[in-house]
């Protein structure tokens, strides 16, 4: 039996790692095919991952962070594709399990998978709230809906994925998981929670410092408020992240033209899940 799902992996300057995460994916059965995006490594990822004979190595002249990875599926040869980042790989029966469930549920966009932390398997802290996602379980989807989700522990219908253009270059990284899922959902496919689909991280120490990374966050959440979201929830965005970090306002700025030339509101049903998700946050977070 041969894969059906090929795994995408966007990376940058972590040749260890990513041979790390290539010995695992490598061991599946079956052995499915890997394509790496390297973003402009300078320390031999690119030779590293060549020596593996299901990878495929695209060598970027610049680094194109997430938005890598679309390039990844455009080349794909499968109906599916799997994310991984360099620090994180698929269980053994999850890819086979993942086409089993696109097969049976046509309209279902994207898997996404229970995420276990380092080696003692915990969960990340996302996998909770996906697990308990307000926007309810319809009959004949595999899941919970949600509009989030991590994208190392993600699975794609190319099809869809490629429909909606995938991750925005605009947003480059930090929470460019969010936009995805709006534009699935805004052309009608499901995005779902499968708990029993698993991935393992382990996260890399060669990290960002994490003030750098919440900024990089806030920022797009703003950029995500223009680029899909009414004026009222734009306004609020504005002033949330004037409050938490007036730095990331500054990164939006210039980006604000681009992101208005690519402005298309929700469909109103889609805007509503996005609405019950924030209440539920807001209220979960007054409780804690």
């Amino acid at each position: 039996m041969s894969a059906r799902t090929t795994v995408v992996i966007a990376t940058r300057d972590r040749a260890a790692e990513l041979a790390r995460t290539l010995d695992r994916l490598s061991a599946l059965d079956p052995v499915p095919p890997v394509v790496v995006l390297d973003n402009a490594s300078s320390d031999g990822t690119a030779e590293v991952a060549g020596g593996y004979a299901n990878v495929r190595v695209i060598r970027l002249p610049r680094n194109l962070a997430a938005a890598a990875r679309t390039l990844g599926v455009v080349v794909a040869e499968t109906p599916y594709v799997a994310f991984s980042d360099d620090d994180s790989w698929w269980a053994p029966d999850a890819l086979p399990e993942a086409e089993r469930i696109f097969d049976e549920h046509p309209r279902t966009g994207l898997l996404a998978a229970r995420t276990l932390v380092g080696p003692e398997n915990r969960d990340d802290p996302v996998t909770p709230e996906l697990e308990r996602s307000p926007l309810g379980h319809p009959d004949g989807a595999p899941g919970p809906l949600v509009l989030g989700f991590l994208a190392c522990s993600a699975i794609v219908r190319r099809k869809a994925y490629l429909q909606t253009g995938g991750f925005s270059p605009l947003l480059h990284f930090g929470a460019e998981e969010q936009l995805l899922a709006y534009d699935l959902a805004a052309h009608g496919w499901e995005v779902c929670y499968v708990g029993h689909l698993r991935a393992h991280h382990h996260p890399s120490r060669s990290r960002p410092p994490s003030s750098w990374r919440r900024r990089a966050e806030l920022r797009n959440r703003l950029l995500i408020a223009v680029l899909r979201r009414p004026p009222r929830v734009c306004r609020r965005e504005v002033a949330r992240t004037l409050v938490a970090a007036p730095r990331a306002v500054l990164g939006a700025v210039a980006r604000l033209p681009r992101a208005l030339g690519h402005r298309r509101v929700l469909p109103a049903h889609v805007e509503l899940q996005a609405r019950t998700l924030e209440r539920t946050a807001e209220w979960r977070e007054s409780r804690s």
